[in-house]
């Protein structure tokens, strides 16, 4: 196959995939403008929740939202190819070091520096945030917990936060949740190996299910931030362990119905769409609430963006001179650089909004996420097919 066909071959021809930047872009947009004119909108879809001990832990609107999203990717999971993970070792070595030995604590670090010093004076040094009190606790107004003091609001009791310290939370989410999905469409577009890709998928899928809650509980603590262990591990059995157990027994059932053709050239390629159209509706969702704020201080968005950045550059570097060190083929390097690079904002998300709340501080950092994710990611792959011949390539 000569480099013309196989660049062809490897476009995104969903109107939705390949404009994604642009959609992101006017979801935003029209998410800030139905805050404005429906401005009660967000805290009805909002008040729709799973009620554990009178604190409402889970958002039905965002977890049906959410399960669309990671539904798709997990079902594409054919859990056989994990046993051959073995086979390269290195690379899925690599990806796991990264997510969980390194990025975590970049970030911190990072995003510690820039939104509690650096930018602290631009975000506001009295500026306060209102998040869900911390899932299972039950303190007297005027009490303090962490960095917060404990408010009545509209007669709910909440923990009032320094505002940097909530944005600071949303970047730790973002830091420790290792992408799983969007990353299978950049190691597709800078033609990388994409039976690895899966496998990586796969393996820090499961990974996640042991450490994300640890290590968020671990660092949201270190923050001064609240550190309901409780909804953490609630958010991952929502938001990962479901849609993976769904996808692992549909995909088993369909094929066994169907066929694997029929799965793949039909089931898979109806799912995308709903996939992306989920990813929007939360975006919507999620600034239509925030529209006012964003109206009163746009600059807010590149306040966060700028540690968010600065950490997706640095962990692609990382990863991609670490490839090159161990030698491997580009069309591993490419996906095992990607994979750090990238975050799985969908998760990030969602806990954001289960632990702080739809119209917290951290709920915004991890939605900005998305708006690094895709044009930054889409920047990168367009580096790594011009580096491409750093590597020694498995086509040589």
């Amino acid at each position: 196959m000569n480099e013309n066909t196989e660049n062809k071959e490897r476009q995104m021809t969903s109107v939705f995939e390949k404009y994604l930047s642009l959609w992101v872009f006017l979801c935003i947009v029209g998410g800030i403008i139905l805050g404005k004119v429906a401005p009660d909108l967000a805290r009805t879809l909002d008040g729709m929740a799973i009620y554990v001990n009178e604190a409402p832990v889970v958002s039905i609107p965002i977890a049906i939202c959410l399960f669309l999203m990671m539904y798709p990717i997990m079902v594409k999971i054919d859990f056989a190819e994990v046993v051959k993970a073995g086979k390269s070792g290195r690379p899925v070595f690599l990806t796991l070091f990264i997510n969980w030995a390194i990025k975590p604590f970049t970030m911190y670090a990072i995003a510690y520096f820039f939104l509690g010093y650096l930018l602290q004076s631009f975000i506001g040094t009295e500026a306060v945030d209102l998040v869900k009190m911390p899932f299972g606790l039950d303190l007297d107004v005027g009490a303090t917990h962490g960095a917060g003091t404990v408010v009545l609001h509209d007669g709910v009791k909440m923990l009032q936060v320094p505002l940097w310290r909530s944005y600071f939370a949303g970047t730790i989410l973002l830091g420790i949740a290792p992408c799983t999905a969007m990353v299978l469409v950049w190691g597709y577009l800078s033609r990388g190996n994409d039976g690895l890709t899966l496998v990586m998928v796969a393996v820090n899928s499961l990974t996640m299910l042991l450490l994300y809650g640890v290590l968020g509980g671990f660092l949201l603590g270190v923050g001064k931030l609240p550190v309901p262990w409780q909804a953490l591990l609630l958010s991952v059995a929502i938001y990962v362990a479901l849609p993976l157990v769904a996808g692992f027994f549909s995909r088993k059932l369909i094929i066994a119905k169907k066929g694997e053709e029929w799965f793949k050239e039909k089931f898979l390629h109806f799912l995308t769409p709903v996939t992306i159209l989920a990813l929007l509706t939360t975006l919507v969702l999620l600034f239509s609430f925030k529209g006012e704020v964003i109206v009163a201080n746009p600059l807010t968005i590149l306040w966060i963006a700028i540690p968010l950045f600065i950490q997706t550059i640095l962990i692609f570097v990382l990863g991609y001179v670490a490839a090159k060190f161990l030698g491997f083929k580009y069309e591993d390097a490419a996906p095992a650089a990607m994979i750090g690079a990238s975050n799985h904002f969908e998760v990030a998300i969602a806990t954001a909004v289960m632990l702080f709340g739809l119209s917290s501080g951290a709920a915004l950092a991890t939605v900005v996420g998305v708006l690094i994710e895709v044009p930054v990611m889409l920047m990168l792959v367009r580096f790594c097919l011009k580096t491409k011949h750093w590597f020694k390539s498995a086509q040589a």
